[in-house]
């Protein structure tokens, strides 16, 4: 199963952007034509409501390794090495050691979801005002410029097969073991398939669930979800 399709399904969009430090409650900003940027790192730095917002763990939105997506070589490998330096994981130079090949397949394991529930958060902003006199806040606000990460998909593991078109050597998987000091398990799945999967102990985000945040003329009006094929985050 697609892994985007799945969790687009849900409402969410996989991370693919550089960044990730995503978390639930943090305000992001979109203006018109400009990259999406973190805002606020939490609801509560920019309003203030007598209303109390629950976090929930989404037991029934769970990822595994058996949703996956398929890329071409370059693409994959090109995606992959920006999600490992995105973990602090650079410096290994697949694409050094891996000149070719014909896919990457990309998934994730041992995942976590942290949500609030919309209506929550309507509530919230109904009965919320701005923690201080902002004007800039309430122009981008007007403008329905701003996002809220209502959930999130955490990870503990990556998982990815990378298809070569040539024969894998032991003494090459094991430099690589060596090099990445645990941090990385690299095995052959056969001759020419290298299967790397991260082992690292804690959680780290995947995919979010965001929701702008529509006012008009200072009053708030309603969350509009955005997952779509604009890839904001």
């Amino acid at each position: 199963m697609s892994l985007k399709k799945f969790l687009r399904g849900q409402g969410y969009d996989l991370i693919d952007g550089p960044v990730r430090n995503h978390k639930p409650l943090q305000l992001w900003v979109k203006k018109l034509f400009d990259e999406i940027e973190l805002y606020y790192a939490n609801i509560d730095h920019a309003f203030i409501s007598s209303v109390a917002l629950n976090e929930i763990t989404n037991d029934a939105l769970s990822v595994n390794s058996s949703k996956k997506d398929d890329y071409s070589f370059n693409i994959g490998i090109t995606l992959l090495e920006d999600i490992l330096k995105s973990l602090g994981l650079a410096g290994f130079e697949l694409s050094a050691k891996i000149k070719s090949g014909k896919k990457v397949t990309i998934s994730y394991d041992n995942s976590l979801t942290k949500e609030y529930p919309v209506g929550e958060l309507e509530n919230y902003l109904s009965n919320a005002d701005f923690r201080h006199h902002n004007p800039a806040l309430l122009k981008n606000a007007n403008r329905n410029n701003i996002l809220i990460i209502s959930g999130v998909v955490f990870a503990k593991n990556l998982v990815v097969e990378i298809e070569t078109n040539f024969e894998l050597t032991t003494e090459l998987v094991a430099g690589w073991n060596k090099i990445s000091e645990g941090k990385i398990d690299f095995a052959i799945n056969n001759s020419s398939k290298l299967k790397m999967v991260t082992s690292g102990t804690g959680y780290f985000p995947i995919a979010v669930k965001a929701n702008r945040i529509e006012f008009d003329k200072g009053t708030f009006r309603k969350l509009m979800l955005v997952t779509d094929n604009r890839n904001f985050f």
